[in-house]
């Protein structure tokens, strides 16, 4: 199939965006797309709203996997394309829907041009929340195909089309979501004596979680708190009863993340205590750090230096950025890439227009990949 036909791909699945674990019309199409395909060499499985997809190798030693994530995200689109969603506060605004064009364009290449060794193409749900890739390396269906070594990439709006970007070890941080809701006694703004205002309450939390980073961690590793919500209130002259806050941490090692949550509950036990209030902390979902195994990130950067003089390497440093994938790679052999696209906007950004030009790029380097990589020895 032509480029082009991926890049309509693409375009098709931008306009069906949908949560986490709810990717049923996604799910729908790619299945549809599937079935169109030869289906000697192909076996598929779905898991949830997921798939997976097996293609036989000729003679198969070993099974490298190749993963795309699925789902959108709670954004109103603000793009300029005639292609916009059709699915009103949700977009594809991080790039899913050209990561499953390029895995749709690898495994359509692979289906027609078998290598040696097995290929599992996984279509994983719920990226972006709750989190697919821990329960679904978990399942049945994912430990019945489990591979050898496992590879992704991710848009990066910063790069030109033409650039891929990656480092050894440690790319993406371990991530945890944060919410805390404080509970008072509400009352009219005129008798503040009688109450416990949880919009004050909040106010002073927020102030004292930016000291956490600050002195509790040490200048040598990196963290991150950010407080992206806050919710209190219901009128002007009413004093809320309620306060909530939303956010997120960040930190690059495990142990960092421990100390930060530590200092988290120890603070919310002070505002407890000073403002005579209960409250609860949720960590919803968490990301374990997306970690480049050393040797086969190594060989691959000096593979595109070598073997693709039409793609400009870059040794990036590590991101603050949260990626699922950290959990395959926590089990399984593998590396993830930045993949240039050259838009002006950022990664969940309602105006974000990634270039589709780097679809092309990505499904021609990463099947030359895939044909040397099934040509090495395996290391004992």
């Amino acid at each position: 199939m032509s480029t082009s036909a991926f890049v309509q791909i693409r375009r098709d699945l931008h306009q069906i965006p949908e949560p986490g674990f709810q990717e049923v019309k996604t799910q729908r199409y790619i299945l549809d797309y599937l079935n169109s395909l030869p289906q000697e060499r192909m076996q598929i499985k779905t898991w949830r709203t997921g798939v997976l997809v097996r293609v036989s190798g000729t003679n198969p030693q070993r099974t490298i996997a190749w993963r795309t994530d699925m789902d959108g995200l709670p954004i109103y689109e603000e793009t300029s394309y005639p292609f916009r969603s059709l699915h009103e506060g949700y977009m594809h605004a991080c790039g899913h829907d050209m990561h499953m064009a390029i895995a749709l364009g690898l495994l359509t290449h692979f289906v027609h041009h078998p290598i040696s060794d097995d290929l599992l193409f996984v279509f994983q749900p719920a990226e972006e929340g709750p989190g697919g890739a821990e329960p679904m390396m978990q399942s049945e269906e994912f430990a019945a195909w489990r591979p050898d070594c496992i590879f992704a990439l991710h848009i990066a709006p910063e790069y030109p089309v033409g650039h891929i970007a990656t480092k050894p070890g440690i790319l993406f941080a371990n991530t945890s979501e944060l919410f805390v809701d404080l509970l008072g006694k509400g009352g009219h703004a005129a008798f503040p004596h009688k109450t416990n205002d949880m919009v004050v309450a909040a106010s002073h939390l927020v102030t004292q979680l930016q000291s956490v980073v600050a002195r509790n961690i040490d200048p040598l590793d990196s963290a991150v708190i950010t407080i992206g919500k806050i919710v209190g209130g219901t009128k002007q002259n009413i004093i809320a009863e309620k306060g909530r806050l939303e956010g997120t941490i960040r930190t690059f090692s495990m142990e960092s993340m421990i100390r930060v949550k530590g200092r988290i509950e120890a603070l919310v036990k002070g505002i407890e205590a000073g403002f005579e209030c209960s409250a609860e902390i949720d960590y919803g979902c968490g990301y374990c750090q997306v970690y480049n195994e050393e040797s086969l990130t190594e060989a691959f950067m000096e593979w595109v230096q070598d073997a693709c003089p039409d793609i400009t390497l870059i040794h990036c440093s590590e991101a603050m950025t949260g990626e699922d994938f950290g959990y395959f790679l926590s089990e399984i052999p593998g590396f993830l890439f930045w993949l240039g696209v050259n838009t002006p906007f950022g990664l969940h950004h309602a105006k974000i227009e990634p270039n589709e030009e780097a679809i092309d790029v990505a499904i021609r380097t990463v099947s030359r990949y895939f044909v040397w990589l099934s040509s090495q020895p395996i290391k004992a």
